[in-house]
């Protein structure tokens, strides 16, 4: 069997367990693929760190990600065929550092929404006015609000059923204005589109869901429209930030209501759907105001001790 097939059965057996491995398996049936055309029948760390590192304007990151692709098919195959080379895990050392987010102000986020009221299409309008809000209100992932189903929006229950990373679901509670957006969308949507081509609940002008492609390119306009300019030293903002803000405008409040944030902590992981809490600490370094905050909470009861 050919390491391109085994590559193929482990991808398979990768999928079955929850996981998408879309881009990631592209790259491991490529690297199997050189492997099976330079007639090498098995892993080694030089051809592993040869294919990682075959683009030389990449990253350090870039390269570290390459090669964990090929370290886990490694361990995999080393079971069935001992000849295989696992490469070390510190092989490529790269730091993984997260590009801090930009945090939109509440006037920006209205600045956003009138903007997509702009839109010369009725419909794309409407859609880039809901999908702004509810994104900016529940934090929601932008794939995860496209794949949202006319049925996955309870207006009974006020919440919506969320399919999130690696087949994951959850419920999400909407507050009252937010339900009232949606509710007003969709009934812009039905009388737009009475006959849509997807039960999607957000659709096109053609009446089918939107692919992110979509949604980013139009949001890249908004922000022009919203004049909303890229900060010195920093990357453009992005709708994905719309969902940092959120988390980062929750921890602010609690911290500014004396909420026990750390026991709060794993309801807002819960809710923005993250694997652990470690996912929702990182908003703690990402905004400086938040670890200034998380500064002064400790510091008081410090500063309460030493008082007469």
């Amino acid at each position: 069997m050919s390491l391109r097939q085994h590559a193929e059965d482990y991808l398979a057996l990768r999928r079955a367990l929850g996981r998408k491995m879309a881009a990631d398996g592209r790259m491991l049936l490529d690297f199997a693929a050189r492997l099976d055309a330079a007639g090498q029948p098995a892993v080694t760390v030089a051809a592993a760190l040869e294919w990682a590192t075959e683009s030389r304007d990449a990253s350090p990151g870039h390269w570290g990600h390459r090669l964990g692709i090929i370290r886990g098919f490694a361990r995999h195959m080393r079971t069935m065929d001992p000849a295989t080379e696992v490469p070390p895990a510190d092989l490529i050392v790269a730091p993984q550092r997260r590009k801090p987010p930009y945090i939109y102000s509440p006037e920006e986020i209205s600045a956003l929404v009138h903007a997509a009221g702009t839109i010369t299409a009725p419909l794309s309008a409407a859609g880039m006015q809901a999908l702004v809000s509810l994104i900016a209100a529940t934090g929601l992932r932008l794939g995860e609000a496209l794949a949202l189903d006319r049925g996955d929006v309870s207006t009974a229950d006020a919440t919506l059923t969320v399919n999130g990373k690696n087949s994951s679901q959850r419920l999400v509670p909407l507050h009252p204005t937010t339900l009232t957006m949606l509710a007003a969308y969709a009934a812009r949507r039905d009388s737009l589109c009475p006959s849509p081509a997807s039960p999607a609940f957000f659709i096109t002008r053609t009446g089918r869901r939107p692919v992110q492609g979509w949604a980013q390119d139009a949001f890249a306009r908004l922000l022009v429209q919203a004049g909303i300019g890229q900060p010195r030293g920093r990357r453009r903002p992005r709708i994905h930030d719309l969902r940092h803000t959120f988390a980062v405008a929750t921890l602010t409040r609690w911290y500014q209501d004396g909420t026990d944030v750390q026991a709060q902590m794993p309801v807002l992981s819960t809710y923005l759907g993250h694997s652990s809490a470690e996912s929702t600490y990182w908003y703690l370094e990402a905004a400086p105001g938040l670890l200034a905050l998380a500064a002064a909470r400790l510091e008081a009861p410090a500063q309460k001790g030493t008082t007469r």
